[in-house]
């Protein structure tokens, strides 16, 4: 706890000695959790009051926004139109059309230098970025190209780490007054409603930083084609007029009108299809079986192809209105838990015309649909471990490193092909070098061993490394979770009067819903299936059916759901069939 106040210090010099103690506390609880990013970079996160409050990436301190929210002129700042927050949330870096110039001038930085960015109007940073160029080259540039790299924002992976707070109203200082003025002047020249502060709520402004950005013709050249919660103002006079809505649909680019799909397909099957038994929802589940059946014929959803990028961001989105509450209930695997069906979007909400006309066959279709299965792509992979570093830095890689078993491979031969140690009288057999003899060996084979096959070679350096595996599900960005996938595991429990039932376990990690699977299982084998808690974990549940319906089920998992036999686990305790007379 030292060093870190120390090294915050060093990092952050206009920090006071009492912020400091208030930023590191001698008594509260710190937490050190160790991450890594998408990239398999290494991160280092500081936790206090179950806020992250710094992370460290090659040994350089950065602090989050929670921090920046208690300091908000810790780094300097740099501000940009709300609408661009939604694209930094979502992995993109900031662009120099993107920042607002005030009237005093941008803060003078150098390349390299750390920094904030803010929205307009709000003082409260909402990303943290590194200047990849001084304040002379950003101007010299004529603003244009990109101008920081962004690390952490709000709304990010990070912050949900978090309390998931929204950012405070800070009021912008008086040297940004001016720039607040005209951008209100602005507004009201568009004949719109002027907005003089922000709420707790940064998206709910984006329209009103839509206007600005249209006006302001230098900085439309970045977000021109991406406004995005236009389609929800268009929703609201869509219900007045067909013709000027058709007219507005087709002056719409493609991304916005896959927003405004996204949009209606949500609503429509909150409103009609999701019941509130149906909650715990998996989201997975819920894209599949719920919104793509409320697609219009012709059409079809593709998230890749709207503003979000991602499902989850879309939720968090909707999340944020209040509208519904998503949380994590198994690592890795979201579900929504509740709904307000009472709030005014989804009252105000008409169901697109032909699907009342149509409902009975859109019923049928939609049936169909909520049993079509993608089986998620699950990739095995490694990560480069602290012994085994010294064979894989030549390479260019180092601790936290994420390969796959191609590219161990590949590393691996490499190495031996470069320091010569291919075994001259049987090019079958590698020599072991002192490198390979730490890092593969056992103390007790270290004197014995002098050579080894390939396939051992290969096979002790994957058994070295830390396993980790990546999960694509159908329509979502991959997931890369520590460890090896755990199998959908069935057993067969004894039950009162030598009854037998069938226990089905983790199904939600292959995202398969096990009410939807309890659901179907009742239906083809007519016997009770009920959901039960799994013993001993928290918001984990199982799946259980009467007798051993493990045939039932391996037909099901192996034909239906295409799921790899090797991840299901138990498939060998079915009953054995008795030769028909």
């Amino acid at each position: 706890r030292r060093k870190l106040r120390t090294d915050v210090a060093a990092a952050f010099p206009n920090l006071s000695t009492e912020q400091l103690t208030e930023l590191i506390p001698n008594k509260e609880e710190l937490n050190v959790i160790k991450i890594y990013c998408h990239k398999g970079e290494a991160t280092t996160v500081y936790t206090t009051s179950r806020n992250p409050i710094l992370f460290e990436i090659e040994k350089a301190l950065y602090p989050t926004v929670y921090t920046l929210w208690v300091y908000p002129d810790l780094l300097p700042a740099f501000s940009t139109w709300p609408p661009v927050l939604q694209k930094l949330a979502g992995g993109a870096d900031l662009m120099l059309p993107g920042v607002v110039v005030p009237s005093s001038g941008l803060p003078q930085v150098e390349r390299g230098t750390l920094c904030a960015v803010t929205l307009l109007g709000n003082r409260a940073p909402v990303a943290v970025a590194v200047a990849t160029m001084s304040t002379a080259e950003m101007l010299a540039a004529g603003m244009k190209g990109k101008g920081f790299a962004v690390l952490h924002t709000y709304m990010d992976h990070l912050w949900e780490y978090g309390d998931k707070s929204y950012p405070p109203t800070l009021a912008p200082l008086v040297t940004d007054s001016a720039e607040k003025e005209s951008a209100e002047d602005e507004e009201d020249v568009e004949g719109k409603e002027a907005v003089s502060s922000f709420s707790t709520d940064p998206l709910q402004h984006v329209d009103v930083g839509d206007l600005s950005l249209k006006e302001q013709d230098s900085c439309a050249i970045l977000m021109g084609k991406e406004e995005l919660n236009e389609n929800r103002a268009a929703e609201t006079a869509e219900d007045t007029n067909t013709e000027v809505q058709q007219e507005a649909e087709d002056s719409r680019t493609p991304q916005e009108q896959m927003d405004a799909l996204f949009n209606q397909c949500f609503f429509h099957a909150l409103k009609c299809k999701v019941k509130k038994s149906d909650l715990p929802l998996l989201t997975s589940t819920f894209l599949r079986s719920h919104m793509f059946s409320c697609c219009p014929a012709g059409q079809q959803l593709d998230i890749k192809k709207s503003s979000y990028k991602k499902f989850s961001k879309f939720l968090q989105c909707m999340q944020q209105q209040k509208i519904l509450q998503v949380k994590e209930l198994n690592k890795g695997v979201e579900s929504i838990v509740e709904v307000d069906w009472k709030h005014p979007d989804i009252k105000a909400f008409a169901v697109p015309e032909g699907f009342s006309s149509a409902s009975a066959a859109q019923d049928n279709k939609s049936e169909d649909r909520e049993h079509v299965y993608h089986a998620p792509e699950i990739i095995p992979l490694y990560g480069v471990s602290t012994k085994m570093i010294p064979l894989f830095q030549e390479s260019g890689h180092r601790k936290g490193s994420i390969l796959s078993s191609s590219e161990v491979r590949n590393i691996i031969i490499n190495y031996v092909k470069t320091n010569e140690l291919v075994d001259e009288t049987n090019k079958n057999f590698v020599k072991v070098n002192a490198i390979l003899c730490d890092c593969l060996l056992d103390k007790s084979e270290q004197d014995e061993i002098s050579n080894l096959k390939w396939d051992d070679l290969l096979s002790r350096c994957l058994e070295r490394l830390q396993p980790l595996h990546q999960v694509t599900f159908f329509g979502q960005e991959p997931v890369v979770r520590k460890g090896n996938i755990e199998p959908i595991d069935i057993t067969i429990a004894q039950r009162s009067s030598n009854k037998k039932v069938t226990i089905i376990k983790n199904l939600e990690l292959y995202g398969l819903d096990p009410q939807c699977v309890a659901n179907i299982l009742q239906q083809k084998v007519q016997a009770s299936a009920t959901i039960t808690p799994v013993p001993g974990t928290k918001d984990r549940v199982q799946v259980q059916i009467q007798g051993n319906q493990i045939h039932h089920l391996a037909k099901m998992l192996l034909e239906e759901y295409q799921l790899p036999r090797k991840y299901i686990q138990g498939l060998e305790k079915a009953p054995k069939l008795g030769r028909k007379k």
